[in-house]
């Protein structure tokens, strides 16, 4: 999502570790520490813990220690998106996601490729074409991104979010999708006709417990392993927060999907909260994980709170200066079978930040709301860009609906959003709730985000509840 992306959509990726896989695996917990980094105490485990990366971050030498010393996957957080690799049609761009490729060699991390085929983050070109010269083209795209990086790619995420989310189990009405029902089958077929070799996987949001969404992927890949259509690991983004909790059958789904001979795998985590309650959290879908024998790995979206496309809430395993979580100590432990490893809480071999230029969350003051309900933003910017997450609380009476008007500066374009309707893409946009997050109780909270171009400047949400 992300990334970068998503959504407090109680969303969630990816793929198999075969023997041979495994034993390289294993042999690289013999070079490092398995009590003390979360990398090596997954291997010893015949799975990996990873992280999204984002190139532009490499240069930071806090954000580039943990990534080097705790995980042992790495996932290009944009770099390797449609709008990225192919900004004009039959013009492939591959500079950034090489940084990262490369880097991961350098370190002996592998690479999960995010995403070859999905309905957002597309370049302007596609919105041009729509039927067979959309199918192909899209085919091409799956083609061209797979084969230059063959034999360099684990996993690919090669279709991403594709159905919709309510109670229907309903594909979601995309360009792609209205190139015909069989568009995912075809896009599956191409990435493995392109890369034997890469484990192929379908990601998704809100699949993380059993529910007309999850049963409607299920029934995909039940189809898709009953005719023969490759399909090898299915993702579970896993992004939560209070008003979207791990469920209570997460494990049995994860189990359900190995059932049908797919690794299953936690793509995109992170937990909003913070001390003993997150801590649980994050310990509950470690262990879900280690009990489901074909659950490969854990990826988390993004190193330190500041990193995190949801960073007001403070959802990962290291706080901004890059010190450890109680909630990375209760990964790590369950990791080590439920053994404690006596890491420092202040973890005063941490390195300090050394790069104050190197993007990090700015948040508005609360905007007291006309109508019950308050607005606050947080934003993640980069060069070209950012993401914008608006926290929406509820006054004293709760609410039903709400919506949240604000401005975009000049040149700035959302080129998508989650968790709330908009009018607009760009000037005064009003967000409005979806189906099912406009109740909110008093002085709870429910959160959405869009992605746009450009600089964001000052945003100031005003916000009205029904």
């Amino acid at each position: 999502m992300d990334r970068n992306r998503r959504r407090s959509r109680a969303a969630i990726t990816v793929a198999a570790v075969g023997a041979l896989v495994t034993g390289v695996v294993v042999s690289l917990a013999t070079t490092a520490n398995a009590a003390t980094t979360l990398g090596a105490s997954a291997a010893e485990k015949g799975r990996y813990f990873g992280t999204a990366v984002a190139a532009y971050k490499l240069s930071d030498s806090t954000y580039s220690t943990i990534l080097n010393r705790e995980f042992n996957m790495v996932t290009p957080e944009n770099e390797m998106k449609w709008d990225a690799t192919e900004p004009s049609q039959n013009s492939f761009s591959y500079g950034s996601a090489d940084q990262i490729v490369a880097r991961a060699q350098q370190q002996g991390m592998r690479v999960r490729g995010h995403a070859l085929a999905w309905h957002s983050q597309q370049p302007g070109w596609v919105n041009n074409l729509s039927g067979t010269a959309l199918r192909n083209a899209m085919l091409n795209h799956v083609t061209q991104v797979a084969t230059y990086y063959k034999g360099k790619i684990y996993a690919w995420d090669v279709v991403n979010e594709a159905f919709a989310d309510g109670s229907t189990g309903a594909r979601r009405d995309s360009n792609l999708q209205r190139t015909g029902n069989d568009w995912i089958e075809a896009a599956f077929r191409a990435a493995r006709a392109a890369d034997p070799g890469a484990k192929l996987c379908y990601n998704d949001y809100n699949t993380d417990g059993q529910n007309a969404k999850s049963n409607a992927v299920y029934a995909m890949v039940q189809d898709f392993k009953s005719r023969g259509v490759p399909i090898d690991c299915v993702g579970f983004q896993s992004h939560f927060n209070p008003q979207s909790p791990v469920p209570s059958d997460y494990q049995a789904n994860l189990q359900r999907f190995a059932n049908l001979g797919v690794d299953v795998q936690i793509t995109e985590l992170d937990i909003e909260g913070s001390g003993t309650a997150q801590a649980n959290n994050f310990r509950t879908v470690t262990q879900a994980c280690l009990n489901v024998s074909r659950c490969t790995g854990i990826t988390v979206w993004g190193i330190r709170d500041s990193d995190s496309w949801r960073a007001s809430g403070t959802p990962l395993l290291f706080d901004g200066n890059g010190t450890k979580k109680a909630a990375y100590d209760a990964v790590l432990q369950a990791l080590n079978g439920g053994n404690p490893t006596s890491p420092s809480p202040s973890n005063p071999s941490s390195p300090s930040p050394s790069n104050p230029s190197s993007p990090s969350p700015s948040q508005s003051n609360p905007n007291p709301g006309t109508g019950g309900c308050t607005a606050t933003v947080s934003i993640n910017q980069w060069q070209g860009g950012f993401v914008a997450t608006v926290r929406v609380t509820a006054g004293s009476s709760g609410t039903n609906s709400w919506s949240v008007r604000l401005t975009l500066p000049s040149g700035a374009t959302i080129s998508n959003a989650w968790n709330a309707d908009r009018s607009a893409s760009s000037g005064a946009v009003t967000f409005t709730n979806v189906s099912y997050n406009g109740k909110i109780n008093a002085g709870q909270f429910t959160e959405f985000g869009f992605q746009s171009s450009g600089t964001a400047g000052t945003l100031t949400p005003t916000c009205t509840a029904a």
